[in-house]
């Protein structure tokens, strides 16, 4: 394999998984370890990566600045329109459903036939997006408190009080990012009124694109291995820590 090709699988290995092992890579390409490192070395001087003992993690594997949400709107648009879909033919009539903030949940709330639903939100634009859909035989709720700009979702004791009492046969969700078993977001308030979302739902989907794979988040509010399922597009195959089989590919 020429060395543009190496350098370009181990990019994508990085920005699947965050980090990789040197081993790793030398099973994958079938070359020798020395081939690695000096692979590694020249990713690293273009400011790909950072060498750590034994492999590489992707130089932005920490989020710093979350972006806004009219900036979220224009990212992966293809990619989280098919991850809605897949996750509408999840949601039966007469149920109570919990949708938390998030561009995909927001391209979500467009996807689902609301026949006969019980809707519960925390975020303005997917309250929106229902409501101008909205039929006669479904209810839907916006649970409103402080509003954060960002993502434009309510959070604090005024959502959270009334929350802890609903309970959901499904809640759908996203997060800013996901490392192994560490669902990740950017505030520990929002996280917080996500969590009581998902321990009082009987199932729980995480709707995400492959490109928070393997980033980092400030506040870890949630396990992977606590929720029923993963939706998320096709780059996402293979990854090691995510169970395949429990997985909806979009």
């Amino acid at each position: 394999m020429l060395k543009e090709q190496r350098l370009k699988v181990i990019r994508q290995l990085l920005e699947t998984t965050g980090m990789i092992k040197v081993s790793d890579i030398m099973e994958k390409l079938d070359v020798s370890d020395m081939t690695v490192r000096r692979d590694l070395d020249e990713l690293e001087k273009s400011g790909i990566l950072t060498r750590v003992h034994g492999g590489a993690r992707l130089k932005d594997l920490y989020r710093i600045e979350e972006l806004s949400h009219d900036e979220k709107q224009i990212v992966n648009i293809d990619k989280k329109r098919a991850i809605a879909r897949q996750a509408s033919r999840l949601i039966k009539k007469d149920e109570t459903i919990f949708l938390g903030p998030g561009t995909t949940i927001e391209m979500l709330a467009e996807e689902i036939s609301l026949d006969s639903l019980r809707i519960v939100t925390n975020c303005w634009p997917v309250f929106e997006r229902l409501n101008k859909k909205k039929s006669s035989n479904s209810k839907i709720y916006l649970l409103g408190g402080e509003m954060r700009l960002k993502t434009q979702s309510f959070f604090g004791e005024l959502v959270n009080t009334p929350l802890t009492n609903m309970k959901f046969h499904k809640a759908f969700f996203s997060c800013n990012a996901l490392n192994e078993n560490e669902v990740m977001t950017s505030t520990l308030e929002e996280g917080q009124t996500q969590t009581l979302a998902l321990d009082n739902s009987l199932e729980t989907y995480l709707l995400l694109d492959s490109s928070k794979l393997g980033k980092r988040d400030f506040c870890v509010y949630y396990q992977l291995k606590d929720i029923t399922s993963v939706i998320i597009d096709d780059g996402a195959r293979n990854v090691p820590w995510l169970d395949q089989e429990s997985t909806y590919f979009a």
